[in-house]
């Protein structure tokens, strides 16, 4: 009854039409905010936070930019237990009016489950449209805490940071000739299932009713209902934030429990983190039991099957990719189980697409390829390019023969395949254009991509404080020129 009064008072408010707002306003005008946040939490002023923190949740603009968020992302037509999703412009600005901290309580969570790579089901929950916008707003406000008290080598769901600077400092710590020699892989056990809710409660500088009220939301599986007492959702919007912010602090405890020559360095992206070190034992004896007591603090634990010591002349694999030192040259390439990812998975497109259009299968491959390609394209990874592209042309050929089998090499060859500069044996199909026209439509061909080197991003770097928005413009542009990326981003 109660939500039934909101949405009617929702669509009686006269508000502007959601196809006319300026969206650089709404957005400039929330970063001034976020900002304006970011400094109070640098000078320990934290009423002044608590304070801006609720200017923002209950302003205009940055209900609009929460709303933006929730119905742009990929999940915007995945509705939540309540089955509501918001297609239209009206019902996007009707939503405004919703998002009010004033009796909300959010739905029960919808349990969905997806497989992982080694067979296990990683459970996932689906929260309601309401409750994402109410989780993307509060989050604007909690995300620039988050940014200026984070560690300084956490790069996992994090603005402006991203795997590449995770690897880049990888190898800045590993590199060099006199650099430390053993690795320490560790990974915390269900680390989102099992954050503990008081902690978070007494930790983190958001608002405790709405926060209480999310990690107490429980969910729904298969129609019956069951109750969360600990952890927080993956698939919730603000949950990466709560997150981070639980294990952030986990790189100064571990270097205050080690000696300062002890070539101790942490990088973390998410819950998968390594830790380096000069000899097994101090990682074995000092790092490994401060990572314990820092972790067992906030109720979690680390994987046993997954933590171990390696040397770095083993190789290690880490985000995607193989780390190794080769007579005393480090190497990144692409892991062996990432190469074997992307082979199954165009085999699989190309398989699906038998009877269908070849413009259409392309345009579901190409963006595979590519984003595969610009994922690995910091590393040395021409070699695994190669060998990427030879078995998708095998593939494309055995489903070009299965198309066609009663015709000949060379008529397969003038139907699917034409020449590009030097190149030949380019996959394309003929696309249809507006204007009544035709077009080729090439696939994708990973030795084509440039291998270039990332430059990583400061340590101290902060997106929301304005000493750094000089810096971070600068990065964004040496992005698009990749020529004098370093010299720009130094």
């Amino acid at each position: 009854m109660r939500t039934a009064k909101k949405q009617i008072h929702a669509s009686s408010r006269r508000l502007p039409k959601w196809t006319s707002i300026n969206w650089k306003k709404v957005k400039k005008t929330v970063q001034k905010l976020q900002m304006r946040i970011a400094k109070a939490v640098r000078e320990g002023k934290l009423r002044l936070v608590k304070s801006l923190q609720w200017l923002l949740t209950r302003s205009f603009y940055g209900k609009l930019f929460a709303i933006r968020r929730v119905v742009t992302n990929k999940g915007k037509a995945t509705p939540g237990a309540d089955g509501v999703v918001w297609n239209s412009p009206k019902k996007k600005m009707q939503a405004v009016n919703l998002l009010s901290r004033r009796g909300y309580r959010p739905y029960p969570l919808r349990r969905v489950y997806i497989r992982k790579k080694n067979g296990k089901l990683r459970p996932l929950s689906i929260p309601t449209m309401k409750d994402r916008a109410m989780q993307a707003l509060y989050a604007l406000a909690l995300v620039p805490v988050a940014e200026t008290i984070g560690d300084l080598n956490s790069y996992g769901f994090r603005d402006s940071r991203c795997c590449a600077d995770a690897i880049k400092q990888c190898y800045n710590c590993l590199a060099k000739r006199h650099s430390a020699r053993w690795i320490l892989e560790a990974d915390i056990q269900a680390c989102f299932d099992r954050i503990d809710h008081e902690w978070m409660l007494n930790n983190i500088l958001t608002d405790k009713k709405i926060l209480r009220s999310w990690l107490n939301a429980g969910y729904i599986d298969e129609g019956k209902f069951y109750p969360t007492k600990a952890g927080t959702p993956q698939g919730s919007i603000i949950s990466p934030v709560l997150a981070n912010m639980t294990l952030d602090g986990l790189e100064i405890a571990i270097k205050n429990a080690v000696p300062k020559d002890a070539k101790v360095n942490m990088i973390r992206y998410a819950d998968d983190f390594i830790v380096t070190g000069k000899s097994k034992a101090i990682l074995q004896e000092k790092v490994k039991p401060a990572i314990r007591a820092f972790l067992s603090q906030r109720g979690l634990n680390l994987s046993g099957e997954k933590t171990r010591i390696t040397r770095i002349e083993q190789g290690f694999d880490f985000l995607g990719q193989h780390l190794r030192k080769f007579g005393g040259k480090f190497i990144v390439i692409p892991s062996k189980s990432s190469v074997k990812g992307i082979v199954s998975k165009t085999k699989k497109i190309i398989k699906s697409h038998l009877g269908r259009a070849t413009a259409e299968m392309l345009r579901v491959l190409n963006p595979v390829v590519r984003g595969w390609a610009n994922y690995h394209r910091h590393a040395c990874s021409k070699k695994a390019f190669n060998y990427v592209d030879s078995c998708i042309f095998n593939n494309l050929w055995k489903w070009a023969k299965r198309r066609h089998p009663h015709k000949k090499v060379q008529w397969i060859q003038n139907r699917y395949f034409r020449s590009i500069g030097n190149r030949k044996w380019c996959f394309f199909a003929t696309n249809k254009t507006e204007k009544g026209g035709t077009e080729f439509l090439d696939l994708v061909q990973m030795s084509a991509i440039r291998i270039v080197r990332h430059t990583k991003i400061r340590g101290k770097a902060n997106p929301y404080d304005i000493r750094w928005q000089g810096y971070f413009s600068k990065r964004s542009w040496g992005t698009y020129n990749p020529a004098i990326r370093s010299i720009l981003c130094w």
